[in-house]
């Protein structure tokens, strides 16, 4: 039988959080730095974040080759952490769950065996399969445990959906939430427009994974007339690579958000949406469009590095790193907005975790 998600956790869900995507500590030698890894799990927590995606993208890929074979191994490392800090709020873990039906079921087990509420069922890799055998592959994941779907860009490894796969989707049982990250607003309103027309569409939580365009997606209200009546959804949360970092503020702008959507006046709209646009340029000094997402996940490294989060941005591929002008890009961006950044806030949870050891 399947589990299904813990009512508190589907509330929280539908209600709106900061999900940050767990990056992967390494050391020199490119193995896993167990202690960093476990103490980037407890900044996320102490951040105020409502969960944390592990075993996704951000966390490389590459943890699932069998000579690497760290997939479980951050999975538990995560899970010890969470059960370790005895949170007297809800949080949600996320397993990232890839692969053909035979690996995504298999994640999907270990992923319970940990204790994990969600998974993360990424689309990519499947180019040569019909929309109707990856639907069948997201049925077999859902008769395990809760799926949250993804929109994943296909310049990072996705593919396009049509508007009926994803109404499809929307149908099948068990699903609880959907992240777009498309990064394309053509393809978000289809998923937008899909999940207002299905049945389930009260029982589907709506997350942004569009790291070009966060404050835009969580203002937009999409709404459409079916059989006469208005419906309406909206982004209300982010599961995010960008909130990786500086997850502090992160929260700090969903509450700043969420805020506006009781209370909507001219101005706060503008701070937000020229804010919007500092975080985007951002992004894309982090996530490096300008090179095909090349130095996405070094980029995610070299702020955690700069913050003592990280020793360095050591990734499992060697030729995976910043590209060319990259730094100088990352270095405008901190100095232009200092305001988005939580340097403050980090440096006072290592005074804390250095007194701890």
């Amino acid at each position: 039988m399947a589990q299904i998600l813990d009512s508190k956790l589907k509330a929280l869900l539908h209600e709106g959080t900061v999900i940050p995507a767990h990056p992967l500590a390494l050391n020199a030698d490119r193995k896993l730095d167990e202690r960093m890894q476990r103490q980037l799990t407890r900044y996320y927590m102490a951040s105020g974040a409502g969960g944390v995606a592990v075993g996704v993208h951000s966390t490389q890929f590459e943890i699932r080759d069998p000579q690497i074979n760290l997939y479980e191994t951050v999975l538990q490392l995560a899970a010890e952490e969470v059960e370790k800090a005895k949170l007297d709020r809800p949080f949600i873990k996320v397993a990232g769950i890839c692969g053909p039906t035979a690996q995504a079921t298999k994640e999907a087990e270990i992923a319970l065996k940990y204790g994990y509420d969600i998974g993360l069922l990424s689309m990519g890799g499947l180019q040569g399969w019909s929309e109707a055998q990856i639907l069948e592959r997201v049925r077999e994941v859902a008769r395990i445990m809760p799926v949250f779907g993804f929109y994943l860009q296909p310049s990072v490894g996705g593919r396009i959906f049509s508007y009926d796969f994803w109404l499809q989707f929307a149908e099948i049982d068990n699903v609880e939430a959907i992240k777009v990250a498309s990064f394309n607003r053509y393809q978000t309103l289809d998923v937008m427009r899909a999940v207002c027309h299905s049945s389930r569409r009260d029982e589907i939580a709506m997350y942004t994974g569009n790291d070009d365009n966060i404050i835009p997606d969580l203002l937009t209200a999409y709404r459409f007339t079916i059989n006469g009546q208005a419906v309406e959804k909206e982004l209300v949360g982010g599961l995010l690579g960008h909130w990786a970092v500086w997850t502090s503020k992160a929260v700090e702008l969903l509450e700043e958000i969420k805020a506006y959507r009781q209370d909507k006046t001219a101005e706060a709209a503008d701070a937000l949406l020229t804010k919007g646009t500092e975080v985007t340029d951002v992004n894309a000094a982090m996530f490096d469009p300008a090179h095909a997402f090349h130095g996405c996940i070094p980029g995610i490294h070299e702020i955690l590095r700069r913050q003592g989060l990280l020793e360095g941005r050591w990734c499992l591929n060697p030729k995976e790193d910043l590209s060319e002008g990259q730094m100088e890009e990352i270095d405008r961006v901190y100095a232009a907005y200092p305001h988005l950044n939580d340097d403050e806030f980090v440096k006072v949870f290592l005074k804390k975790e250095n007194i701890l050891v």
